[in-house]
This record gives C-alpha cells, sequence and structure tokens, in this order.
C-alpha cells in the first residue's frame, strides 16, 4: 500500500482524524492537499508546507472555495488520486421533534454537504484522469435510529446512501467509492468530555487511518460502496 507519487486530498485535516489520517499516507510516500477551515490551524497540526505538502484553507460549505482549493491543488500536484471526505462532526441533539432547524442544517452541513461539494469539484477530475478512490466518513450508530441523536444520525445515514450511490455510478469508471462506519474514536476531546468511559475500548485514530489507507490503495480495488464498520473493542 504504497502511494509515492500519488496525491491525496484530506479535508478536516487539523482535526485528530485528519491528522492521522494525513501521517498514514505521508509515511506510504503521498503528495498531501491539507484542507480545513484556517491556515493557523493546518500549521498548528502539522507545522509548515514542504513539498509534498501543501495548506489549502477552505470553507467546504462554500462550493467555489472548494473548487478553487481543488484547482490549487492541480497546480501544485497536477492530480489527486484520493479524496479522502474527513470533514465532519457530532452534536447531542432534541428529541426529534423539537429539533431545531439551527441543529438540522448544522449537522447536514458538516456532514453531508461537504461531501457534496468536494465530489462536485473532485470526481470530474478524476473522471478525465481515468480513475481515484474517495473515502467517506460515516458511523456505526448511522445504523439504526437513538434518542436524541436523531438529527446526527440521519447526516451520517445519508453519507452512507450517498457513498452507496456514488460507488453504483462510478465504478465502471474506475473509481471506488467506500466509508468507514467508526464507533467512538479515542480523541482528547472524547476523553474529556467522557471521563468516566473506558476509552481503551475505543477507536484509535492510527488504526481508523489505516483502514482509510487501504480503502484507498489498489488492494481494494474490489471494494466498491462498502459500509465498514470499525469499532475498536467495543
Amino acid at each position: 500500500m504504497e502511494f509515492t507519487d500519488r496525491t491525496v486530498l484530506v479535508t478536516g485535516a487539523a482535526g485528530h482524524l485528519g491528522r492521522a489520517v494525513a501521517t498514514a499516507f505521508a509515511e506510504r510516500g503521498a503528495n498531501l492537499v491539507l484542507v480545513d477551515l484556517k491556515r493557523d490551524a493546518l500549521q498548528k497540526a502539522f507545522g509548515g508546507e514542504d513539498e509534498r505538502r501543501l495548506f489549502v484553507p477552505t470553507n467546504l460549505l462554500e462550493q467555489r472555495e472548494v473548487e478553487a482549493a481543488v484547482g490549487e491543488a492541480l497546480a501544485r500536484f497536477e492530480r489527486i488520486d484520493v479524496l479522502c471526505n474527513i470533514a465532519g462532526g457530532f452534536r447531542m441533539g432534541e428529541a426529534v421533534h423539537e429539533t431545531s432547524d439551527a441543529n438540522w442544517n448544522f449537522l447536514f452541513d458538516i456532514n453531508a454537504r461537504t461531501l457534496l461539494h468536494t465530489s462536485r469539484a473532485v470526481v470530474p477530475h478524476m473522471l478525465e484522469r481515468g480513475g481515484g478512490r474517495i473515502v467517506n466518513i460515516g458511523a456505526f450508530s448511522a445504523q439504526k435510529g437513538a434518542a436524541h441523536t436523531g438529527a446526527y444520525i440521519a447526516s451520517k445515514a445519508t453519507v452512507i446512501r450517498l457513498t452507496e450511490a456514488m460507488a453504483a455510478e462510478l465504478r465502471d469508471k474506475n473509481i471506488n467509492v467506500n466509508c468507514v462506519l467508526p464507533t467512538i474514536l479515542d480523541t482528547p476531546d472524547n476523553r474529556a468530555a467522557m471521563p468516566d468511559t473506558d476509552p481503551t475500548r475505543w477507536v484509535a485514530t492510527a488504526d481508523l487511518a489505516k483502514v482509510i489507507v487501504f480503502l484507498a490503495s489498489d488492494a481494494a480495488r474490489a471494494i466498491h460502496g462498502a459500509a465498514l464498520p470499525v469499532t475498536g473493542l467495543s
């Protein structure tokens, strides 16, 4: 699973999982296009740019900014072989009948609309080049409804269904589209939010990154539309 001379675009790159994914691909020789909202967040996470690492601060909710980011990536590296849609988030919600438009829109924007915008910008390039890999982040909990997380689960279930639809549309074009379904990630934020829970049973970001690297590799060329559970020890 080597990625020398390949270019990987990672959204949400400054977050805990984004950093783990970027590191995993860098260790395998990839060029990296690291996308997050603020340049200073990218600098804090990764230090400086170099010949194999490009920072592209972007508001993923603005299609024009996403198009410009992809253009900058292509101007630098001339190709995007892998798109990792890591950007996303979680928020507890109200009961479904009490769900506010603000909470609904926030979760669908950050989890689904960002994926739509990056796909619009990157897939035409992959079609032109004759192939590529896309890995999305769903959620294990999105397989079934649960109280007070209706909007979150609906947004992550949308990621799964979009993944399946894209896979059906693009598999004959040599573009693999798959997603992972992690349970709770072992991050400092989650440890702080749930101090009485055993984090050794959660999913280490480095372990999830390895699964993402696999789905982006040639070893997974026969896998299309998978929603792969990654559940740690839970």
